[in-house]
């Protein structure tokens, strides 16, 4: 008996919708089980990145920064402005309508493709068969001869601050605020915790940033660290390390406020804020999502375990994105959906792990892939580095955003590229141009023989590569030892 479709795939989130949308148009009858919904009861489409993540996070980005930029940095440009008021309201519409475009894409991408999509709930059972069940409650039983699990994940939530109305709120929460708090605390010094912090700090919030370990952004290279901490607090954030919550109070009333308590280096102390924002990390979401019988394994953190393909060990069935190991980045879910979707369809397909871009969407940006020098200091292999300040860029003087610097780091022996950092204009956008190389083993000599454009924000990856052999022309080499 034939099974009822190639391949079903649980989650509409990056790695499922493109994992659906690729296994589509390789040919396989495909389906894609989702069970958000919105108030019409129709599929709500692109899981918590595009719905409650990172879309409409930039979108609240993107827009605080324009505020902040009328209200404290257009007289430097000849520009006057009367009095600048703020709609909060409107900027929350706006970004919902930015989420609704992109939710409603995905739809149409999906009956392009030919992907049929299932309302409701999957859970993976026995034989490669997935249990659905409706928002009704009904239950109808597929099978396929290869499943994607890819559910996502959630936020995490600690003991000493649960969740409670909007006072107490998680990273979407923070997304749904109609008005500015006057005070307001975040828990977690992370990527979701500097991005929220930051919206809400430059609409007028005073913003005081818990973090419970002693090191700011410990996984980030520490020469980038270190100025994105100092660039952040001379915005305003007041970034308190070392700082364990040990418990909150909610006050009753019209206008309630959370009280929270901390210990830190000089012992036990407490702040009052209007609203309190906990992002503390993000687990799997496999509430459910697994039959006791079903063959798959988790590990001890929860993720499910599997290969460097995405196999889970029972034949046919396959995991991505934030249910697996390595970074929890849209961008890595979705490439696991193509990688899974290839090899299903009998193409030879892998993923470098080792080159996945990180961004946090500060501004200025915070970018890098690849090695950081600690990393490279820990397993004992020699270096050299090239930086280039965007002080000394000629662009981004001219734009009025020269905060930060390109670090370029490679091999010692071989020139060969093994890490690029950016804090500064465009990272993100600027990082992808050295990830690239780096894909094809590029040497620093190789970016630095490389004609970029001018006036350009590029210019300063050209120099910091030129740096790393000492040859940058437009700040003083180091001398070499």
């Amino acid at each position: 008996m034939s099974a009822d479709y190639d391949v079903i795939v649980i989650g509409a989130g990056p790695g499922g919708y493109v994992a659906a949308i690729k296994a589509a148009q390789l040919g396989l009858k495909t389906a894609c089980v989702e069970k958000w919904v919105d108030e019409q009861s129709k599929v709500v489409l692109g899981g918590t990145c595009l719905n409650t993540g990172c879309i409409p996070s930039k979108a609240l980005l993107d827009s605080s920064h324009k505020y902040m930029e009328t209200v404290k940095h257009f007289d430097a440009h000849g520009i006057k402005v009367g009095k600048v008021e703020l709609d909060v309201p409107a900027m929350i519409e706006r970004k919902a309508k930015v989420v609704k475009q992109l939710t409603g894409g995905i739809g149409g991408l999906f009956k392009a493709n030919g992907v049929t999509s299932i309302i409701g709930k999957g859970k993976l059972l026995k034989g490669n068969k997935v249990e659905v069940t409706a928002t009704d409650g009904s239950k109808q039983t597929l099978s396929a001869t290869n499943v994607i699990l890819a559910a996502g994940s959630v936020p995490v939530e600690i003991p000493p601050t649960p969740l409670q109305d909007d006072v107490i709120v998680d990273s979407t929460g923070a997304l749904e605020f109609q008005s500015v708090p006057k005070r307001l605390g975040v828990i977690g010094a992370g990527v979701i915790g500097l991005e929220l912090g930051s919206v809400w700090s430059r609409l007028g919030s005073e913003v005081v940033v818990l973090e419970a370990v002693d090191a700011f952004l410990p996984t980030v290279d520490q020469q980038i660290a270190r100025e994105a901490k100092k660039i952040l607090t001379k915005q305003g954030l007041d970034i308190r390390l070392g700082a364990k919550v040990t418990g909150s109070k909610v006050s009753k009333g019209k206008a309630p406020k959370v009280t929270v308590q901390y210990t830190d280096s000089e012992g036990n102390k407490e702040e009052v804020f209007d609203k309190l924002i906990v992002c503390v990390g993000r687990k799997p979401y496999t509430a459910a999502l697994l039959a006791d019988d079903c063959g798959v394994s988790k590990d001890e953190r929860g993720f499910i375990k599997v290969d460097d393909h995405c196999a889970t060990g029972v034949p046919g069935v396959y995991a991505v994105g934030d249910l697996v190991r390595g970074p929890m980045l849209a961008h890595k879910a979705s490439e696991e959906g193509v990688m899974v979707a290839e090899n299903i369809a009998g193409h030879k397909a892998s993923m470098n792990y080792g080159l996945i871009p990180a961004v946090i969407y500060t501004h200025p940006e915070i970018a890098s892939v690849g090695k950081t020098e600690e990393q490279l200091k820990a397993e004992g292999v020699e270096y050299k580095t090239g930086v280039f300040p965007f002080a000394a860029s000629g662009r981004a003087l001219a734009a009025d955003d020269a905060d930060g610097m390109v670090k370029i780091i490679a091999d010692a022996k071989t020139d060969r590229v093994v890490g690029c950092h950016i804090i500064g204009p465009s990272a993100a956008d600027l990082l992808q141009t050295v990830a690239l190389g780096m894909e094809f083993s590029t040497s620093a000599e190789d970016i630095g023989m490389t004609v970029f454009s001018h006036p350009a924000l590029c210019e300063a990856v050209h120099e910091a590569a030129l740096a790393v052999n000492g040859h940058a022309i437009h700040i003083a080499n180091r001398k070499k030892r």
